[in-house]
């Protein structure tokens, strides 16, 4: 099966061997996954990692990495660290966006993941999202260990597991992390693909470090590691292993490529495992601008700078994130903790040019960066305090949650999100230009929800309403629409009005429904769509 994204999430699973779009958890078809326009893949997408995303927009695969024949420059694993290494069923529940108060789809898959300490078991976050049950196998044994999710970070695609009783686990060694792997460095990759029950340990190369985007939240790029080798769905959440030690996660292939697979590099996993050592997941911290690189020699005169290769260009500032107020539209950014920023936009770290978001990336929330700028032909040293910002997890595919919805007189009602956009087909260009311009705009600062009339069911009292479905609402009775939260309060007062008015962006022409039908409608409508309870506020 094919989509129009370049990565593509396959589930290894005994009842759904390609289980298209697992990852996802929007209960998508390939037909739905082409409702995804462009710019939604893209848009959160930092600008140095979009041209990557032409062909790297991805479903993730749990994938194996396919031997290449290569000479053994590792020494072999003592046999008791495969025990270490374990398989993972997943039974899911993945919520439909479509009809939100339906239970969604039941699906599984199989991954893999590995100790790596007392009752600590790492492996991919697509692995285990929406899951109602995990179940883990030791290798050799049948008896199956029910797990709990302890952690889980989307925007990285790690998970951290634990078992009821990790006894049976104690005797197996916990796998030690180690620093990135060197480029044309060997490596080892072990764990469960398709085609067989059985432990698989396979070679692959490593032939590419980058920072590029991670699939499974379709808006977060990351330091990666590209490795020269096949990918077969399965193995997601296997440890990458050179000289005994962890120096990666396997996690996503590419559609395009042959002999082309993706590992979660070390550092990634630290900072996750740094990060909840308080107990909880508080997500990368963003410096929230965008910059435009500076090849052309003409705009580097226009703009005063010798052709030195050096400096990026601040091209705009997103409101209340790290960089308000800390950095303004033409800046020039020369440094970022003393590393020279080069014109594409690349520092240098252990020897190797990586993008110079990676240094945030590095960090975390409430550290403080030093950056080294020109502003208007002044050089200036601003600290800047970092900080997640929380209003970009709308381009990102939310997973855990329960749709939020209100339905009301047969109209239904939901908040926009990435989600959204991929169970419907939502062509409105307002819908689009509220959505593309939510964050960078500042959009969230006054509607903390875009709140969209997805859907009209068919009854009498809404029968010349269709031409309304797709569009996001502005108003209910002249009140701004702030939040789904707010619209409820506005479609079900305690002392109604004689007509509800419901004012949609692009058209002059209202919605009008009669107060004294809603009830009469609201039961109509639940009977014919078997809706128990209409609306769902909290996710």
């Amino acid at each position: 099966m094919r989509s129009k994204t370049g990565f593509f999430s396959i589930s290894h699973s005994p009842l759904r061997p390609f289980a298209l779009l697992r990852d996802s958890a929007v209960n998508l078809q390939v037909s739905q996954v082409r409702n995804l326009p462009d710019f939604i893949c893209r848009r959160w997408i930092p600008p140095y990692a979009r041209p990557a995303m032409h062909c790297f927009r991805a479903l993730l695969l749990p994938l194996a990495l396919t031997g290449s024949g290569l000479a053994a420059d590792n020494p072999p694993l003592p046999s008791d660290v495969y025990k270490s290494v374990l398989r993972i069923e997943v039974a899911t529940q993945t919520p439909d966006y479509r009809t939100p108060w339906n239970a969604g789809r039941f699906s599984g898959a199989i991954g893999s993941g590995f100790i790596i300490g007392n009752n600590r078991i790492l492996t991919n976050a697509h692995v285990v999202s929406n899951a109602s049950r995990v179940l883990i196998n030791i290798y050799g044994s049948p008896k199956k260990y029910p797990a709990k999710v302890e952690f889980i970070a989307h925007d990285c695609d790690l998970a951290l597991l634990s078992v009821d009783n990790f006894a049976d686990f104690a005797a197996f060694p916990a796998f030690e992390l180690d620093d990135v792997p060197a480029l044309e460095s060997q490596v080892r990759v072990i764990g469960y693909p398709i085609g067989g029950e059985r432990l698989s340990v396979t070679r692959g190369v490593v032939s590419r470090i980058d920072f590029q985007a991670y699939a499974h939240s379709r808006a977060d790029s990351h330091l990666i590691v590209q490795i020269d080798a096949a990918i077969n769905p399965g193995n997601s959440g296997g440890p990458c292993i050179q000289n005994g030690k962890v120096v990666g996660v396997a996690f996503q292939g590419l559609r395009q490529a042959d002999n082309t697979g993706y590992i979660i590099p070390t550092p990634v996993v630290k900072h996750f495992l740094k990060d909840i050592e308080d107990g909880s997941y508080d997500h990368y911290a963003e410096l929230g601008c965008s910059e435009f690189p500076l090849f052309n020699p003409a705009m580097r005169k226009a703009l005063g700078r010798p052709d030195d290769d050096q400096g990026v260009l601040v091209t705009s500032v997103i409101p209340t994130s790290s960089a308000d107020g800390r950095l303004q539209p033409g800046d020039i950014l020369m440094s970022i903790e003393g590393l020279p920023i080069d014109s594409a936009g690349m520092v240098v770290i252990d020897g190797e040019n990586v993008n110079f978001h990676e240094i945030i990336e590095r960090k975390f929330a409430g550290d403080t960066i030093s950056v080294r700028l020109l502003r208007k032909g002044e050089w200036k040293e601003v600290p800047i305090e970092l900080k997640p910002l929380k209003w970009s997890r709308m381009f990102a595919i939310d997973y855990e949650s329960q749709p939020r919805y209100i339905v009301f007189a047969g109209l239904v009602f939901q908040p926009l999100d990435t989600n959204l956009f991929a169970s419907q087909k939502l062509d409105d260009v307002n819908v689009r230009r509220l959505y593309s311009d939510y964050v960078h705009k500042g959009i969230f600062q006054q509607r903390e929800d875009i709140v969209v009339l997805t859907r009209i069911e068919s009854d009498p009292l809404t029968s010349q309403l269709d031409g309304f479905a797709g569009c996001a609402v502005d108003t209910i009775n002249g009140t701004t629409v702030r939040d789904l939260a707010q619209a409820y309060d506005l479609l079900y007062p305690p002392d109604p009005p004689e007509y509800f008015v419901i004012q949609v962006f692009g058209s002059s022409r209202p919605l009008i429904i009669p107060s004294a039908k809603v009830k009469d409608a609201n039961a109509r409508v639940q009977k014919a769509g078997g809706i128990d309870h209409l609306f769902n506020l909290k996710s």
